[in-house]
């Protein structure tokens, strides 16, 4: 009686500090040492617990002996559950404190007894706890998970979910009366209907149907018959009343939202349920055997009670909003699906240590950011974007660069047909400059209509290149504020003559050509909207080309290493000697 009395007032701190000052908690632990009484050994566990969660004393100055009864209570079968939990609390505070402790209770509880001991245990213990207990274990050892602790957290998170196995397997054959009143518990969770036994049968049983319809169910007159399928079974029932009891307003406006869209837009509540349950229990592999190599697990699972039914009620409000945004009708049904879980799978191989941030995270994972990772991805799939390729795409540029300079000079020497511009209404007048082949001379002069490519020697105007000071285009004309037309327009200003205007508002092509064609001649770097389509083509046919050889051969990352050289070139042939 004293030491349960203990347990209530050693929450108090001031009890607290007056009771270790006397080295209570010392008697405790001889208590703990000596003692096999479970009544006794649960008082004084428990109070031993609320003295040491004040923080006056150290857990260093624990004996071996206690640790080790300690640790006897979670290595063999409970007798008492209080017992066990306690224990798993004060190894926990230990393992968090020192190192050193944390050594001694890795030496003492072995990982391997854990999980042999997690099978028998959930009608008994709290699993929450123990998970959080061997997480924890875990990571303080390193600050990191090595591989064979990765591959004890698997089996750990096989073996809990795996319980969730005969609702999977079960169909819904009978269709018994606690299987029926949770089905219209969804239903009248949905709907707010009038009372149903003033209905007669017939009325009842015509209103039951339409509202299953819109709730989702294929057989509106026998819902039952859709959860007929295994897996995933009555797995896909527990779920659905998890998610409308669980999150009354979040059910009531995914039902009413959808039931009140047109009907080939409406996202069907019970079918996406049953799909994303069983894509769900394929995510987290509920009912295979643990691989004897499998390491992957999942960090969410060490802090959430009922994972599986809470991933679910945040994936199917994410199924909804990925519906929207994907604006599908009910022949998506399979696209919208295969898009959720793609956003599920990513999410969960990030690693979230919470469900909060895994809702942070899928949710930040819209449909569109889903079709930009397949794109990335896709090219990597081709190689366009491995770091070898994008290296070679670097050291071809300026080669290919400079053949887009040559072939724009070409084109001014060419030359272009322009219309005038006028400050009153336009004429059909024309004229045409053309660059010299020596590429020092602008010359340009009128022509008529039917002109085609008058010789440089007709152009009688002339502008030196050296002489030209600015090239602008755009609004940044002097003649767009006399002409506010859409044209594409150009204006060379030169020391030594007036302005010359291009007008070529009859082609794109043209003003980019001689945008970039006057860069070059001015030193300046072309930057023309041709120009960056011409390169991008110019450099996927070279890459295709060098890369024929290596089709269906990966390329690494990095460059190999290369190996240190001989330690003598004796192999060498010594052209020197002549042969006599």
């Amino acid at each position: 009686d004293s030491l349960k009395e203990l347990a209530g007032v050693s929450t108090d701190v001031t009890f607290a500090q007056e009771f270790i000052s006397r080295d209570g908690h010392l008697l405790l632990v001889k208590i703990v040492e000596d003692s096999n009484d479970n009544v006794i050994m649960t008082h004084t566990l428990t109070a031993f617990m609320e003295l040491m969660d004040h923080g006056i004393v150290s857990w260093e100055n624990l004996s071996s002996v206690f640790i080790k009864k300690i640790a006897g209570f979670v290595n063999t079968k409970p007798t008492d559950v209080s017992i066990q939990q306690v224990s798993l609390d004060i190894l926990e505070s230990m393992v968090l404190s020192s190192h050193s402790l944390f050594l001694q209770v890795k030496h003492e509880v072995t990982m391997e007894k854990l999980i042999a001991h997690l099978q028998e245990m959930f009608a008994f213990l709290n699993k929450k706890n123990l998970r959080q207990y061997i997480y924890k274990n875990i990571i303080h050892s390193s600050g990191l998970v090595q591989d064979e602790m990765a591959h004890y957290l698997y089996v750990l998170q096989s073996v809990t979910l795996n319980h969730l196995e005969p609702r999977m397997r079960t169909p819904l054959d009978c269709y018994s009366q606690e299987q029926r009143d949770i089905l219209h518990g969804l239903r009248q969770a949905a709907f707010e209907t009038e009372s149903e036994n003033s209905l007669s049968h017939e009325r009842r049983r015509s209103l039951c149907a339409k509202e299953f319809k819109k709730l989702g169910f294929s057989n509106n007159s026998n819902p039952g018959q859709d959860l007929v399928r295994t897996p995933p079974g009555l797995l896909a029932m527990d779920t659905m009343f998890y998610f409308a009891n669980r999150y009354p307003d979040a059910y009531s406006r995914f039902v009413l939202e959808n039931s009140s869209r047109e009907d080939k837009h409406e996202c069907p509540f019970a079918r996406s349920s049953i799909q994303l349950t069983l894509i769900l229990c394929e995510i987290l592999r509920i009912g295979e055997t643990p691989s004897e190599t499998g390491s992957d697990y999942h960090p969410i699972f060490f802090s959430q009670d009922r994972l599986l039914e809470e991933l679910f009620c945040v994936c199917i409000q994410l199924l909804n909003k990925t519906w929207k945004e994907m604006r599908a009708t009910q022949e998506d049904f399979g696209k919208v699906m295969q898009v959720v879980r793609e956003q599920i799978t990513r999410t969960l191989s990030s690693k979230p240590t919470s469900l909060e941030l895994f809702k942070n995270k899928v949710n930040a994972l819209n449909y569109s950011e889903i079709l930009k990772l397949r794109q990335t991805e896709r090219l990597h799939q081709e190689e366009t974007l491995a770091p070898p390729v994008l290296e070679l795409k670097e050291r071809l540029k300026p080669e290919l660069l400079e053949l887009i300079r040559q072939q724009r000079l070409n084109r001014l020497c060419q030359g272009t047909m322009f219309r005038k511009i006028s400050s009153r209404r336009r004429q059909d007048k024309l004229w045409y400059c053309r660059l010299s082949p020596n590429h020092k001379m602008l010359h340009y002069g009128d022509v008529e209509d039917d002109t085609e490519a008058p010789p440089i020697e007709t152009l009688q105007n002339k502008i030196p290149v050296a002489d030209i000071k600015s090239l602008l285009t755009g609004k940044d004309c002097p003649h767009m504020k006399e002409n506010k037309g859409k044209q594409n327009k150009v204006s060379i200003q030169s020391w030594s003559r007036p302005r010359l205007s291009l007008n070529s508002s009859n082609s794109l092509l043209r003003f980019c050509l001689w945008t970039d064609g006057l860069s070059v001649l001015l030193g300046r770097e072309m930057s023309s909207e041709s120009m960056r389509s011409e390169l991008e083509i110019l450099l996927s046919m070279e890459i295709k080309l060098r890369l024929l050889d290596l089709e269906n051969v990966p390329i690494p990352d990095n460059a190999p290493i290369i190996p240190k050289p001989p330690s003598n070139y004796n192999f060498c042939y010594d052209f020197s000697q002549t042969e006599q």
